[in-house]
C-alpha cells in the first residue's frame, strides 16, 4: 500500500535576510507541527528589483547544522547546483550530512540557472548540462561506495573514495530538480525522485499531472520502472498574512498565483495534488515565517484526517 503524500517546507532563500537563529527556530517548529521535510535552496547571490543584492546561507553547512538540532524531519537541498563545487566535495559533504542526520538527507541536484551568481563567484557558466552530466555520474558513484579514478572533460579524480561513508545504505536519496528532456535522460535512470518548480507547471494539479505523465514516460524510455521514482513538486502557497513574495526571478510572481484560503480550503487544494500523482510536496510559502509554519501545521492536521 502506498504511503500518504508527504509534505515539506522550503525555508527562506531570497525573501529577506534571515538570522541563523530564526532558521533553527523555523526548522524545529516545522518538525514539531508535523512537516515531513525541510528544504534549503542552493544559491549564492541574487540581484533584486530594488537594486540590492542578497544571498542565503550556504546550503551544505546549513543543512549539517540543522541536522544536528532535529531528530525526525527529512532534510534536503532544493536543489543544489553541481556547478558550485567539485563533485567529489559534494559527495563528501553529502555523506557528512547523511551521517549527522542519521540517514535523513536528500541530495537534490540540478545544473543551475542564475548567471549572476556564477560570475560573482568565478564559476564557469557555460555548458552547464554537460558539466552536470559528468559531475552527476561521479557524485552518485562516490556516494554508492565506489573508489573512483576518472579523467574527463571537466573533472579528474585519482582513487577517490568517500570515507566515512554515508550511513544510509547505498548513499543519500538522490533527487533530480529538473523536468527538461536532457536532464531527465541523464538522471532518471539513477535517482530516487524528481522535482518540478511551481512556476513550470502553473501551480495547479492539472499542470502537475501533465508533468507526471511526461516524466513517467521518460523514465520508462530510459529503462526505469516509473513507480520506483517518487514524483515531487514545489507548490506556492500563501499563508495567513501573506501579501507577495520577493523572488530571485520576479517574473514568476506575475505569471502564477499561490494557493490561498483558510486551512480547510488549503488542505483540499493540496489533496488535489496527491490525486494528480504527487508523492511529496515542498511548500514555498508567502510569508515564510515561524508563524506561517505554525499556521500550516493546522493545514497538515486537516489533510491527514
Amino acid at each position: 500500500m502506498a504511503r500518504p503524500m508527504q509534505i515539506g517546507v522550503q525555508l527562506p532563500e531570497v525573501e529577506r535576510r534571515v538570522p541563523w537563529s530564526e532558521l533553527i527556530a523555523m526548522t524545529r517548529t516545522a518538525e514539531a507541527v508535523g512537516f515531513d521535510s525541510v528544504w534549503l535552496g542552493d544559491h549564492l547571490l541574487y540581484d533584486l528589483p530594488d537594486g540590492s543584492s542578497r544571498g542565503p546561507w550556504e546550503v551544505y553547512t546549513s543543512l549539517a547544522a540543522l541536522a544536528a538540532v532535529t531528530e525526525r524531519v527529512q532534510l534536503g537541498s532544493l536543489v543544489s547546483s553541481l556547478g558550485f563545487h567539485d563533485p567529489a566535495m559534494i559527495a563528501k559533504m553529502s555523506a557528512t550530512i547523511d551521517g549527522i542526520s542519521g540517514g535523513r538527507f536528500t541530495l537534490g541536484v540540478g545544473s543551475g540557472w542564475n548567471e549572476r551568481e556564477y560570475r560573482a563567484y568565478g564559476l564557469p557558466f557555460d555548458r552547464r548540462v554537460d558539466r552536470f552530466e559528468e559531475a552527476f555520474g561521479l557524485v552518485r558513484r562516490l556516494l554508492a561506495g565506489e573508489t573512483v579514478t576518472h579523467t574527463g572533460t571537466y573533472y579528474a579524480l585519482d582513487q577517490c573514495v568517500i570515507d566515512p561513508p554515508p550511513v544510509r545504505a547505498g548513499g543519500p536519496v538522490l533527487m533530480l530538480g529538473s523536468n527538461s528532456p536532457r536532464m531527465a535522460s541523464i538522471a532518471l535512470p539513477h535517482v530516487h525522485s524528481w522535482n518540478v518548480w511551481w512556476s513550470i507547471f502553473g501551480n495547479t494539479p492539472e499542470g502537475f499531472a501533465e508533468v507526471v505523465a511526461d516524466m513517467r514516460a521518460r523514465a520508462a524510455a530510459g529503462g526505469r520502472n516509473p513507480d520506483e521514482i517518487e514524483a515531487t513538486a514545489c507548490v506556492y502557497v500563501q499563508a495567513s498574512g501573506g501579501g507577495g513574495r520577493t523572488m530571485g526571478d520576479p517574473s514568476m510572481a506575475e505569471r502564477v498565483q499561490p494557493l490561498r484560503g483558510d486551512p480547510a480550503a488549503m488542505a483540499e487544494q493540496l489533496a488535489a495534488f496527491e490525486a494528480a500523482g504527487a508523492e511529496h510536496l515542498m511548500l514555498v510559502v508567502d510569508p515564510i515565517t515561524e508563524a506561517s509554519i505554525k499556521w500550516l501545521g493546522g493545514v497538515l492536521a486537516l489533510l491527514r484526517r
